[in-house]
């Protein structure tokens, strides 16, 4: 098995060096959607608040479609790489035929969902009621067509997300990234031409992100075609990914909860404390995007040496990877604390919200190192399929951690650092739990699929 040969001295010889390899493409196409949204923002801006609230509308509620279907990427991930470190490069392959008939039905059916309920759901974000006025009314109209034509992408998403997930498995990172930041900046160049030469206006926006995502996708299927493996769909791959799915889900369905409850937390504080916890989570998203990169490699490198049966390679780089992750975030850190006089004040001019933004930093910078190292076994555990022990942990940092140390913050009037202090504790819950599962070895399970526990 020459792969599978390989790939155990790569990574017994050099871990970190193979980390790298891996973490810095897949940065790249994570960071690549983040800046298309920001040109886009920007060509759509200059037509005028309105055209750019009904984009903001819209846009939230697609970025929806990602959200839910990431398990088709780190699912099909964990799942091919196993085979291909025991040399089944081709049933690795497999995985991702069936993760793409996840992809297009789910992408349908979410098509189907928007067309009928696009107007009933953009009137209720944008508040547009009898009394809230013409002004809504116009915003409402905007975001309803933009999702409409935006949605028309939906399969596209997600089957860009199912081959990201199957090359990740074999551990090619490069040709996604060619396929990533090509579609992008065919959308970036098509957008401001569709938007105002050829007069669509906000309708070209949507376009021109339509066609970069069946532009993407197809490439995609293109590189699947070539490995000429069967399409057949089989039903228990479809299972079994849709299991690991429902846990994946879960775990980022209760992360968005404590979000939200942040947002919600912080807007009964003050309208400055909002703002300041906007700009200071904001940061952290990003750093969080970052940072993840390296949880991409972990994901590739823990799963194939799982399934080539050297779970003692996989130990050691599930250890090198949690380093690498603190190091990572260790060194955000520095900048963002080198920065605390700058930064905030490139988001806003208001001093009071400035002023809240500095009360949220130190919780901020002193939880990257924290979130590099959970962020990063992250990765290790979703390698190694073990999806049901991260769930359960989310969900216990969440409901036994974070919801309750928010909520006694906004009674006893601690404000945004009782805030920030909360989201500490859900990260530092994740930490703990994350390095006993790590020390115990019981997510180190041998094979090419992974047997339940």
């Amino acid at each position: 098995m020459p792969h599978a040969t390989m790939t155990s001295m790569t990574t017994a010889v050099a871990p970190v060096r193979r980390i790298i390899a891996l973490a810095l493409p897949a940065l790249i196409v994570l960071a690549a959607e983040p800046l298309y949204v920001l040109v886009d923002t920007a060509v759509v801006g200059n037509l005028g608040r309105v055209e750019l609230a009904g984009l903001a509308l819209g846009g939230g509620v697609l970025s929806l479609v990602a959200l839910l279907g990431n398990f088709l990427a780190y699912g099909t991930t964990g799942r091919a790489s196993r085979l291909y470190g025991a040399g089944q490069r081709s049933d690795a392959v497999v995985e991702g035929v069936q993760a793409s008939w996840l992809a297009l039905v789910l992408g349908l059916a979410f098509i189907v969902i928007i067309q009928v309920t696009a107007e009933p759901v953009t009137s209720l974000l944008a508040g547009g009621d009898a009394d809230a006025g013409h002004e809504a009314e116009k915003v409402t109209a905007n975001a309803c067509l933009w999702l409409r034509i935006a949605a028309l992408g939906a399969p596209g998403i997600l089957l860009t997300l199912a081959g990201n997930g199957w090359m990740r498995g074999v551990q090619d990172t490069r040709r996604p990234l060619r396929y990533v930041l090509g579609a992008n900046l065919l959308s970036a160049l098509l957008a401001p031409v569709l938007v105002y030469p050829v007069g669509m206006g906000l309708a070209g926006s949507a376009v021109a992100n339509v066609i970069a995502q069946w532009v993407c996708a197809a490439l995609f299927l293109r590189a699947l075609v070539a490995e000429r493996v069967g399409w057949r769909p089989q039903p228990a791959l479809l299972l079994g990914q849709l299991s690991m799915g429902r846990d994946l889900i879960l775990r980022t369905l209760s992360i968005h909860i404590c979000f939200l409850s942040a947002a919600a937390v912080a807007a009964r504080i003050s309208a400055a404390a909002l703002g300041g916890h906007q700009i200071v989570l904001q940061l952290w998203m990003f750093s969080s995007l970052v940072l993840d990169a390296v949880a991409v490699a972990a994901q590739s490198l823990v799963g194939a040496d799982l399934g080539a049966g050297r779970t003692d390679i996989a130990q050691l780089t599930a250890r090198r990877v949690a380093i690498t992750g603190g190091v990572c975030g260790a060194l955000l850190a520095v900048v963002v604390a080198a920065g605390s006089a700058v930064i905030p004040e490139l988001f806003t001019s208001d001093p009071m919200v400035v002023e809240q933004a500095m009360v949220a930093w130190p919780w901020f910078v002193g939880m990257l190192p924290v979130a590099g190292v959970v962020f990063a076994l992250d990765g290790v555990l979703i390698g190694a399929g073990d999806v049901r022990y991260m769930r359960n942990i989310t969900l216990l940092s969440t409901l036994g951690g974070f919801l309750p140390m928010v909520w006694l913050a906004y009674a006893l009037q601690l404000g945004l650092g009782g805030i920030w202090g909360g989201l500490a504790l859900f990260i530092l819950i994740r930490l703990g739990a994350m390095l006993a599962r790590l020390v115990s070895g019981q997510w180190a399970v041998p094979g090419a699929t992974r047997s339940p526990r």
